[in-house]
Parts: C-alpha cells; structure tokens; sequence
C-alpha cells in the first residue's frame, strides 16, 4: 500500500485571501472566494485555509464540471481577435457588439458569458477569482485519465490517495463529525480516496433507513448496539453512517433561502443541501458536487443553446448560495473545477474538441 501524504508545505504558505487578492481573471476555471467561490482548474495540494489554527468551521467545497468544460466561452477573452478567428459561430460576442447578448466584461479583456450575470457583483465586490490556463502538465485527452489525475492531484503514476483526502488529513482541527465530508450525489468522488470517512448523499431528506416510518428508529437502535459491540473496520463504517443518520434528522431542510431561490435543477438541489449542512453548523469541512453535460463536441451554441443553460444554471445555482450564506461567507471557499478545457478552433459540428 502506498504511504498516504498528509502534509504539505504549501498549505502553509497559502491562504484563501492571499491566493484570491493574487489572482487573475482566468479561463478555464474561477474562484469566488473571499467568502465562497474559488475556482482554480489545478489545486493540487493547496488549502484555501490555515492548517495550524484549530477547530473554526472552514469548509471547502469543491464542483467539478464532468465532460471538459469549455472555459473560453466561460470567461470570455473578448479583447483577442484570435477567439473570434477562430470561433465564428460559437464565439460569445464582444461585450459593446449592437444587438448582441454579448459578454460581460470584467477588465477590458476578459468577460463573463452572458448567463453568468448574477456572479458579475460578487466578482465586482472582489469574491470571485478567475484562473486560466492552468491544469495537469499530462497531456491526455481522456475523460478518465484526465480526471483520475486531477481528483488525484498528482502527475500519472504518483499518489493514488485524492487531493481532499489529502487536504483533510494534514488538519488537526479536533472534528470527529460523521459528516465531516460529504460528496453529494450516488458516490463520493476520487479526490476523497485515502485515509478519512466520507458520506455520500443525494438529499438530506432520503438519507435514511429504508422501511416504514414508525420501524426506522427501531432499526437504527438494534443496528446501533449490534455494532457498538464490534471493533472491525465494518463497525467503524456502521457506526459513522448511523451517526450521520442521526444527524440529519436535526437539520431544518425547511428554510427558505436567505437570499435569490436555489434554481430547480438537480445542481441547485445539490448546493441548498449544502446549505442547510453548513447553517446546520454539524462540522461540514468538504463537500464536493459533480455536474455533467460539458463535453460539447456538437452543437455547443453561443450566448444560447445548450452549454449557455449549462453555465445559466451553475451561475445561479452559485449566486444562490452565496447569497444564502449570509454570515457564513467569510467561512466558505467554493472551487469549480474541470478536468481539461476544449480547443481553440470550433469544429465542423459547431462544438469543440479536447484541450
């Protein structure tokens, strides 16, 4: 077996204020951080928080693009007329274009697409950052392979445990929480492989026993002194996923949302869940989300068509959720990742292909 890492000397030299006042806007990935959003395409072994302060409630959370999200059209360098050389019918339009839902601009150079408008304030009140240009120096152009390496954050061959694995194992924060990380969907992603528990969801309210309401409670009490009594790696993971259980009984999902509603899609689903973990305050420190739809090799579209719903409905479903934290903000990082960008050059089916 492999030894697990589980210290990095960069945690210390990064903080989450340091790293967001030194970015630049970028593109194939961003960062709305101060208080939420960071979204850097390759974070290998960097934490958004100091290792050597203790138990404070920071928690990373971590959304990860499946498909190669196309981050040119994300945030769009509408200041090269090389993009549009080379994207006729796919390039978002110049921001000051006539009659043209045209990009965003952030800094004369670069812009939002067009549906990212709700994060264009918290971009203005400096709690989003961009990075571009950056990701895993192996050059495959696999789907898998491209996010093995990634989740793993390591080069082909190296560590098999996973960056937030990781990430979790070099603090000493005291947190022996059951939900200490989550993954929110049927399985917990490769970057939480190694040496911690994590709890994989779909939603608070289905994250039970299955059975008759009034037999649950029984079941979870026989089950609990049945592994009380064991001293296996079995119990442990008995033990921890009936503690979760019991946790998300106490947890109001009933709460509106303090700010802009959550879209109803299954990635808005996924952060007001979220949500209601960390206003829980149960010692949430990672939780990851997975969105797929980004591999648009067809019929990619512009300011419209089917990656533009894609990035409408990320932008809102992060604005929401900064919005919904409130006073959690400054407690919060939130990292949107892919596991490659696309080609410059649109291709004959109006799509791109790997970068």
């Amino acid at each position: 077996m492999k030894k697990l890492v589980t210290h990095c000397e960069e945690y210390g030299r990064l903080s989450r204020r340091s790293f967001l006042s030194g970015s630049l806007v970028s593109a194939s990935a961003f960062i709305l951080g101060n208080a939420i959003v960071s979204l850097p395409s390759w974070l290998p072994r960097v934490s958004l928080a100091d290792p050597h302060v203790g138990p404070r409630g920071d928690t990373l959370v971590v959304v990860f693009l499946r498909g190669g999200a196309d981050g040119l059209n994300i945030i769009v360098p509408h200041g090269d007329d090389e993009y549009y050389r080379r994207r006729p019918t796919i390039g978002i339009p110049r921001p000051d274009q006539a009659g043209a839902d045209g990009a965003l601009d952030l800094d004369g150079f670069f812009g939002l697409h067009p549906t990212l408008a709700p994060l264009l304030e918290i971009y203005q009140a400096g709690d989003l950052g961009i990075v571009h240009a950056t990701g895993s120096p192996d050059e495959t152009r696999s789907h898998f392979e491209a996010q093995d390496l990634m989740e793993r954050g390591a080069s082909e061959g190296g560590d098999y445990s996973g960056w937030l694995a990781r990430h979790l194992t070099s603090l000493d924060t005291g947190n022996g929480s059951a939900l200490r990380a989550i993954g929110v969907g049927d399985m917990l992603p490769a970057a939480l492989t190694g040496a911690i528990s994590g709890t994989a969801l779909k939603s608070i309210a289905e994250y039970h026993l299955e059975g008759r309401d009034e037999r649950i409670g029984e079941m979870q009490a026989l089950l609990a002194a049945f592994y009380n009594e064991k001293d296996d790696l079995l119990a442990a993971a008995a033990n921890q996923t009936l503690a979760s259980m019991e946790i998300m009984t106490s947890i109001d999902t009933g709460r509106p949302p303090a700010g802009r509603p959550y879209p109803q899609n299954d990635f808005g689903n996924a952060m007001q869940t979220v949500a209601h973990l960390l206003h829980a305050d149960v010692g949430v420190e990672v939780a990851t989300i997975d969105v797929g739809g980004w591999d648009t090799h067809v019929a990619q579209g512009s300011s419209e068509g089917q990656m533009a719903n894609n990035i409408g409905q990320l932008g809102e479903g992060l604005a929401a959720f900064y919005e919904d934290l409130g006073p959690l903000q400054d407690k919060v990082s939130v990292v949107v990742m892919s596991e490659f960008g696309r080609r410059l050059q649109e291709n004959g089916g109006l799509g791109t292909d790997h970068g």
